[in-house]
């Protein structure tokens, strides 16, 4: 078995992007990159790599079974990394059946053709081998403000179809390690920030919108709550887990930084006043509050004493840190913000905003 192979589903994603570059940047190892390329996949988050010779980008989809079994045939792989997934609530909202049939179907695909690769492996290549799989503090359901942070112990209570379906998809990893035995790993992160977020999440989002003169749209009062995690240290965390972590255990990953979706508003306007001032005024005066959307959780909160005190991993990045790096990176790749904002995002905020009766453009 080749043990410095790995492959890694949804690399072209936000999340995956960051973890692919940072493993072939730090010379880990050859990445095997599968991703079906939906909108939120693009090649240019891996433009970087796009010619190194430990990069191989294969366009496919964790739920075709016979690309996935070429794949790990061809490459004997030391351990598969899961991101492949649909992941934005509000998308879900609008078209709950991709989200199915990627985070529930794809996955069981995805572990039919691992379970049947691992089996097929020597004794000692199979305890070597791993399996991780990368989730949502969504599934644990929504917290009020006076509640302890969600640990790996919480019972799951997933309130939207996005959550919902990465639910099934963990407890389809667990049946897997305690059915069959397959050295499996989960992590549950909080949400994540940086660079190559696709603009339809808050921080890129008002990032945009603010530089290009648009409305700042806050759901609702801006009171929800959210931990938030810098994307690196997301990344150096999955690696500790999968360098180190038990098969079969999970691990919740977070920044320890609860902030409300207010506060990021106004700290994302103050560094852009700073870093990008307007002629006249503040990017404040562009904030506009908007009809709250269905089943809004309350309040994310992840306790990671659990990954500090058995792996020794704890974030970096403190969020005034890590906020402005990524405002920085917003600024300093326009073209690519501009690239991707066009053609399918566009018609996506149009569906999602202008059917709560809110003119944003």
């Amino acid at each position: 078995m080749g043990k410095k192979t790995i492959i890694v589903t949804g690399g072209a994603g936000f999340i995956g992007s960051n973890f692919v570059n940072a493993w072939v940047g730090k010379a880990l190892g050859k990445v095997i990159n599968l991703d079906k390329l939906t909108y939120a996949g693009n090649m240019e988050n891996l433009a970087g790599i796009s010619q190194h010779p430990d990069h191989v980008f294969v366009h496919a989809d964790i739920a075709d079974r016979t690309a996935v079994k070429a794949l790990l045939d061809t490459h004997q792989p030391f351990a598969v990394v899961n991101f492949a997934a649909e992941s934005h609530v509000d998308r879900s909202i609008h078209a709950p059946d991709a989200f199915i049939q990627t985070n529930v179907v794809g996955t069981f695909n995805l572990l039919e053709e691992v379970r049947a690769y691992w089996q097929a492996l020597p004794v000692d290549a199979q305890s070597q081998f791993r399996f991780l799989h990368v989730s949502t503090d969504e599934v644990y359901g929504s917290l009020s403000a006076s509640d302890p942070a969600f640990k790996e112990s919480n019972t799951y209570q997933p309130n939207s179809p996005y959550s919902a379906s990465k639910a099934a998809s963990d407890h389809l990893v667990r049946a897997y390690h305690h059915t069959y035995g397959l050295p499996t790993l989960t992590t549950n992160c909080s949400n994540n920030y940086g660079p190559y977020h696709f603009p339809e999440k808050l921080i890129p989002l008002v990032i945009h919108n603010a530089l290009s003169g648009k409305p700042l749209p806050i759901y609702g009062n801006g009171s929800n709550i959210r931990d938030w995690l810098y994307v690196e240290d997301h990344c150096s965390a999955i690696r500790e887990v999968l360098a180190r972590g038990i098969p079969g255990e999970t691990y919740n990953i977070g920044g320890w930084n609860e902030k409300t979706n207010l506060e990021v508003v106004h700290t994302l306007c103050d560094i852009l006043d700073q870093e990008r001032p307007k002629a006249q005024g503040s990017y404040r005066d562009q904030m506009t509050f908007v009809k709250d959307r269905p089943g809004h959780d309350a309040r994310y909160a992840i306790d990671a004493t659990k990954i500090e005190q058995e792996l020794g991993w704890k974030p970096e990045e403190t969020f005034e840190t890590g906020i402005r790096k990524t405002v920085r990176w917003y600024l300093e790749h326009a073209e690519w913000v501009a690239r991707v904002t066009s053609g399918e995002y566009q018609h996506w905020l149009s569906k999602n905003y202008h059917e709560r009766g809110e003119e944003l453009a």
